[in-house]
């Protein structure tokens, strides 16, 4: 029997998030999701008036993929992907994963080779910056696992705070600070182990309610790229490239990364490893603020991670191309730091101006962004 949360979910992604209109030509790409949402998925786009399109994937497969891709293997595959996302207006991918750790093997050459010469191309170049996108994942037993929960426990709970968020209230309570942050030169950030200091001024801002991820709820904007100094140590686990990092800590100088530690010394090594993959890989791409009520705990999953009340992230590579500050990298790596009491403390200023402490929104204008404002 079809789960009925199945359809509530597709409505979000085609009518809201994708906003399919009639004509329109949509790419679905599953991974390692059930057929009945695949198919929940193209019914559902099909009747807004889009054409359809799905490629599914296994992540064993793309690991063995991965590991066995030469140069001249990746650059036609990827000129492929990119011909038919240049087809595309819409495009919906939906990624879950048996193994969280399943491509943590791949040799470091091969994931340098498919973030610069597939991912950027196909997806940062062309999917982000030329079609209508959403991104999701999928709510498996290594998420569930990851979180510590039970499997129908975080079904409950992904299907909730996806689809079960009022993201109009979202979107008008982000408005004024949509506008502070634009209007903000110096941003100084503080809390255990952390003393950042930079400038976002004449970058902009934008703030997301379900446009372009699910679940959201975030505001961002971008450092003026040479501008950032001080340290951060993030408390949030995070997994890049199959790798679980924890505590990581970052040194700045004129915007630059010129010290990076780990929870361990071969940690440490690939975290070195990955910023030094290109230049851009050592300045900073975003910065934002976050305030999903219903997501108050990390899971070593990004997507709902950077969405956590009480947080903000910071992020190693390639910025937006609106807001943005230019940095070209073909990493994008959201670095978590959870600022609410439990978790240590911390502040965030704009030009002087204390807006959030511990968590919280400490000015009026912004306090509809608090978890008892926003529905938790």
């Amino acid at each position: 029997m079809k789960d009925p949360r199945f359809a509530k979910l597709a409505q979000l992604l085609v009518h809201h998030s994708s906003r399919v209109q009639n004509g329109d030509k949509v790419l679905i790409e599953a991974f390692d999701i059930p057929s009945e949402f695949t198919t929940e998925l193209i019914r559902t786009v099909a009747g807004a008036g889009g054409v359809p399109f799905v490629s599914t994937y296994q992540q064993a497969v793309t690991r063995a993929l991965l590991q066995n891709a030469s140069e001249e293997q990746m650059r036609t595959w990827a000129r492929v992907d990119r011909a038919r996302m240049e087809e595309m207006a819409c495009y919906i991918g939906v990624r879950g994963s048996h193994n969280i750790a399943e491509l943590s093997d791949v040799p470091r050459e091969k994931m340098d080779l498919y973030e610069k010469l597939y991912a950027h191309p196909v997806h940062l170049e062309q999917r982000v910056k030329k079609t209508r996108w959403v991104v999701l994942r999928w709510p498996l037993p290594s998420m569930a696992q990851a979180a510590n929960l039970s499997s129908e426990a975080f079904e409950d709970f992904y299907f909730q705070v996806c689809a079960g968020v009022d993201y109009a209230k979202m979107k008008e309570a982000m408005k004024p600070l949509e506008a502070l942050m634009a209007a903000t030169d110096a941003v100084h950030i503080t809390g255990p182990g952390t003393d950042l200091r930079f400038s976002i001024k004449g970058i902009g801002s934008k703030g997301c309610w379900g446009e372009r991820n699910i679940p959201d709820g975030e505001c961002f904007s971008c450092p003026v790229k040479e501008s950032v100094e001080g340290h951060i140590q993030f408390n949030c686990e995070t997994l890049y490239r199959g790798t679980i990092f924890n505590n990581i800590r970052l040194a700045f100088e004129r915007g630059r990364v010129k010290e990076a530690m780990a929870d361990s010394p071969a940690n440490t090594q690939k975290l070195n490893e990955i910023l030094d993959c290109d230049p851009g890989a050592r300045y900073i791409g975003e910065f934002s603020l976050a305030f999903n009520p219903l997501i108050i705990k990390p899971m070593k999953d990004i997507l709902f991670d950077e969405k956590i009340a009480g947080s903000f992230h910071f992020t190693p590579g390639q910025a937006y191309e609106r807001p943005g500050n230019g940095n070209e990298s073909q990493i994008h790596w959201d670095m978590v730091c959870i600022q609410r009491a439990e978790y240590g403390g911390g502040e965030v200023a704009f030009d002087g101006r204390v807006i959030r402490r511990d968590g919280l929104f400490v000015v009026p204008e912004l306090a509809g962004l608090n978890p008892e404002r926003l529905g938790a």
